[in-house]
Parts: structure tokens; sequence; C-alpha cells
């Protein structure tokens, strides 16, 4: 059975360098598409960085016409904007999946616990992180301590963030 290579995207609300998060999430996620035997990307939907991402992976999803990929949408909880607009959802991401275990927690939690749900299923965690703080530095921060591999696509990260042992690197 083939084993997918499994990325999460984590990124703040709202990007500080629009151009250079794109043109290094397009040089990563090309790369991945291209050298893997399948990718399954696992992002969420709240705020700049994962609806450019999801945008992105789509138009390399095209480009290179490779039925290797999947796109899947974590939601933390059941949203009234999901229940409104399914169709649109189901028809944009490849499959969309409601993290069962944030429904017994206060909604703020229930990030906390969808973005570590998302770390721990990882191989690599693609991030834009320019400041300390938030929850997708928390979920970096959660990811780090697993000993997962991060690619930064920030132009001027944290410095805890610039130079660990684990950043992804390829050619």
């Amino acid at each position: 059975m083939l084993k997918p290579y499994t990325v999460s995207l984590f990124g703040h609300r709202i990007i500080a360098d629009t151009h250079h998060a794109s043109s290094e999430l397009e040089k990563i996620i090309s790369h991945l598409i291209l050298t893997k035997e399948y990718v399954e990307f696992l992002i969420g939907r709240n705020g700049d960085f994962d609806i450019l991402a999801a945008s992105i992976i789509r138009r390399c999803i095209k480009r290179y016409d490779r039925a290797n990929t999947s796109l899947t949408l974590i939601l933390p909880y059941p949203t009234a904007e999901f229940a409104r607009n399914e169709e649109y959802y189901l028809s944009y991401y490849d499959s969309v999946e409601i993290f069962s275990s944030s429904r017994k927690t206060h909604f703020k939690a229930a990030f906390s616990l969808r973005n570590k749900y998302m770390a721990d299923r990882s191989d690599l965690i693609i991030c834009c992180i320019d400041h300390s703080g938030g929850g997708a530095y928390n979920a970096v921060k959660y990811a780090l301590s697993l000993n997962k591999q991060f690619y930064n696509t920030a132009s001027t990260p944290p410095p805890e963030l610039s130079d660990p042992q684990n950043i992804y690197r390829f050619p």
C-alpha cells in the first residue's frame, strides 16, 4: 500500500511579504509534487496563508497534471460557513475532514488541537512564520518538538526558526 508523504501548512493570518511567500511556496510545492510518489497536503482555511497556499497547490497540480497529490481541508469543528458552502468546499478540496476530537473543547482551543493533529500526521511542515506567537507559530514549535522537518516561506523568520537542524532542504 502506498504511504503518502504528508505535508501540513501553517501560517499567520496576515502575510507581511506575500510576494516572497508565494514564490517560496511555488518552489517547494512544485519540488514535492515532482519528486514524491504521492503527496497529501493538509491545510486549514483561516487566513491569507491558507488561501494562498491552497491556490498554489491547485495551480501546481494543474500545471504538472499529476495524479499523485491531494489537498485536504482540516476543519477544527463544523462551521456554519462550511454548512452553507459544502458543495463548493467539496469541489475545491479533494477531501474535507472535521477534526471530531475538538468538538468537546472551547472553539478557540479547537484550533490548537486541530493543528497538533495535523503536525502529528505530517512528514513535513510548510509554514509562513515571521514573528513569535500565535497559533501557527505554536503549531510549528509543537512540530519541532516532535522533530518534524519544516520549511519556512517567510522572508524574515523569527530567530528561533532561522537555523534549526530540521529545516527541509532541497536543490
